[in-house]
């Protein structure tokens, strides 16, 4: 994994300088879904395909795109497919969001919930974790009823679990030993 990391590092950050001079947004949007679109099995086979010329697998790849392509992400594309680097496309897109993340001073924060929060308590809920973590957050809500009640909250490397289970789990530790 730490192998392909290094090797999609310099297409993201070539990307990201890319994108800082036009539609950050938007070249968020399509690193987005060329991650999505790379991860797929059948695209990866079909990336493999010895048979499959660079052009068709890079005319197949931005046909499958939603967003619109300018023609910077279609020669990114390209390119990626003459150098046999269609594999790294959801390496590339992770990474181009942490860099993205970066230099707007946000961070991706995954909160897990028992029950399925409104818009009205994930907005509330949101504010209350940027001023704990400090920085913007980016929310992603996953239902987990294994929690039983509360959230667990993952930002980066750092974990905030006020979840039922975990008190329960301290209560448990404390009374065994």
């Amino acid at each position: 994994m730490a192998e392909l990391a290094t090797v999609a590092r310099p297409y993201a950050e070539a990307l990201f300088r890319v994108a800082q001079t036009g539609d950050l947004n938007a070249w968020s949007a399509i690193a987005s879904e060329l991650g999505q679109i790379g991860a797929n099995s059948d695209v990866q086979a079909f990336a493999s395909n010895p048979h499959v010329t660079h052009a068709q697998l890079a005319d197949t790849i931005a046909s499958l795109v939603k967003a619109p392509l300018t023609a910077e992400a279609k020669n990114f594309i390209a390119m990626l497919a003459e150098n046999g680097r269609i594999n790294l496309l959801p390496e590339i897109s992770a990474q181009f969001a942490l860099l993205k993340n970066a230099s707007e001073g946000a961070a991706d924060a995954t909160i897990f919930s028992a029950f399925e929060l409104s818009a009205d308590q994930l907005s509330q809920l949101a504010a209350t974790l940027e001023k704990k973590f400090g920085r913007k957050l980016n929310p992603t809500v996953t239902v987990d009823p294994s929690l039983i009640g509360g959230v667990r909250v993952v930002v980066g490397d750092e974990v905030l679990d006020t979840s039922v289970r975990a008190k329960l789990q301290r209560m448990h530790v404390a009374l065994a030993s």
